[in-house]
């Protein structure tokens, strides 16, 4: 199972209480109450971190957004509109970044992530997802494919807005993509402001959830579910299908111009040197769930597991070996913080550690 996931897992657990006090006094939507100040948001569930610049940026339960300018010595909280749980969050540049979560949520922020504004939510995603898909319908009465497609999308929207986005990535301030649970993908070419579905642009036919989205030298992937690898094939418009021999579930995808590497259950770690035509198992060391990998300024590779465990490569696609931190704890997300030192999030908050010297 998905490490982010697992955590909202946790993080349903963790809101059982707060659900019931809600409950009696009048159930609130995540989507219609912004997330509380906390004290203790730095050190809760938190399941991704990203850089803005020389700022650390960590995102996680309950909407909790947490920024640190001084490489984690302490910490702030942003203003965020929804409650949702947070699982992924990308910066293009110091200013411009987006994160995704429960509840279908993209949030976008323009000033390094002290503040945040709604661009889409699950209710919204269903309703473009379905007039999309009811457009082509009656365009392509005889189609099966579409006829399919358009009945898983009102099932979606039958279901309301439960469905989370799990990873989103942009080329630049424009372009960008989020993808999330039973194949949902939608792509933006400008900022944010409107979203495209892009449901029916993948080799997904049993609707896979798709886990991660990464650039690895000039190609972007996508990786999910039963050893799903999608790459996106920019003439067609479409994310297809490559072939691998794991069928266990993929939760990150990280790569250079050199290699991609596909990571996920039980360690298992999968690589690629001719872009996605063949692949290769590899072994990193790491005998838990690999959750997230990273890429150093220097280029070397990074990969996490579940138990704390991180591993490092010189680029290429094997060469792991353990790297010893000064400091460790269950882990859901890992990003380089500059200087030597890495940025840690998981059920425990985060922590800002140094490494070994290379």
């Amino acid at each position: 199972m998905n490490l982010r996931l697992i955590t909202a897992a946790l993080s349903a657990a963790l809101l059982c209480g707060w659900i019931a006090t809600a409950t009696a006094a009048g159930f609130q939507d995540p989507l219609a109450v912004p997330a509380q100040a906390s004290a203790l948001a730095s050190r809760g569930l938190l399941l991704a971190v990203a850089r803005a610049g020389s700022r650390l940026v960590a995102v996680g339960q309950r909407g909790h957004i947490v920024l640190s300018d001084d490489a984690g010595a302490s910490w702030k909280q942003a203003n965020v509109p929804v409650s949702s749980d947070l699982t992924a969050v990308f910066f293009v540049n110091d200013k411009t970044g987006w994160a995704v979560g429960h509840d279908g949520v993209i949030l976008q922020t323009g000033n390094g992530g002290l503040n945040w504004i709604l661009q889409l939510d699950g209710k919204k995603a269903n309703e473009l997802l379905l007039g999309q898909l009811q457009k082509r319908a009656d365009l392509e009465p005889q189609s099966a494919e579409v006829q399919a497609l358009l009945t898983e999308a009102k099932r979606y929207q039958e279901q309301g807005a439960d469905k989370p986005f799990l990873d989103v990535w942009f080329a630049d301030e424009s372009t960008g993509y989020v993808v999330g649970a039973y194949n949902l993908i939608f792509r933006t070419s400008d900022g944010g402001k409107t979203w495209e579905p892009w449901f029916d642009r993948t080799d997904n036919p049993k609707f896979f959830n798709l886990y991660a989205i990464k650039q690895a030298g000039a190609d972007l992937y996508v990786v999910g579910e039963g050893g799903l690898v999608l790459k996106l094939d920019p003439q067609l418009q479409r994310f297809q299908a490559r072939t691998t021999p794991y069928k266990g579930s993929f939760f990150g995808v990280l790569g250079n111009k050199s290699v991609v590497l596909a990571f996920g259950l039980r360690g298992n770690l999968y690589s690629s040197s001719d872009a996605g035509k063949t692949w290769n198992k590899e072994v990193a060391g790491l005998p838990a769930t690999i959750v997230a990998g990273a890429a150093l300024s220097d280029g070397r590779l990074l990969l996490a597991d579940a138990g704390g465990r991180v591993a490092v490569s010189d680029g290429a696609a094997g060469g792991f070996k353990l790297m010893p931190l000064k400091q460790t704890m269950p882990l859901a997300g890992i990003a380089d913080a500059g200087n030597g030192r890495l940025a840690l999030v998981g059920p425990r908050g985060v922590a800002v550690t140094e490494t070994a010297a290379r």
